[in-house]
């Protein structure tokens, strides 16, 4: 990942650890997705408790993987709502 935008000039890592939040937001919509998709199938397909697991199971496992830059983009959009200046004062 860049250090900084380059077109203008935003820095993206604002301090070490930082998207550690981006992480609770993945794990959040991991949840979120995976309940809503538990419960839907439950009522739609009646799927068995073993199908569940592996369709379930599977989805979490590559969800996060795939979703991890978007929480990233997420969590500094966030930020840039909340601290526009992005601690430009430090250098």
């Amino acid at each position: 990942m860049l250090a900084r935008c380059p077109v203008c000039h935003l820095r993206f890592e604002r301090e070490q650890g930082y998207f550690v939040g981006a992480i609770y937001l993945n794990y959040a919509a991991t949840v979120l997705a995976v309940l809503a998709g538990y419960f839907a199938t439950e009522y739609f397909a009646r799927l068995s408790l073993g199908q569940h697991v592996v369709l379930w199971g599977g989805f979490a496992l590559l969800f996060p993987v795939w979703f991890y830059r978007y929480s990233k983009s997420v969590w500094l959009a966030l930020d840039y709502f909340v601290d526009p200046a992005g601690g430009e004062d430090d250098g």
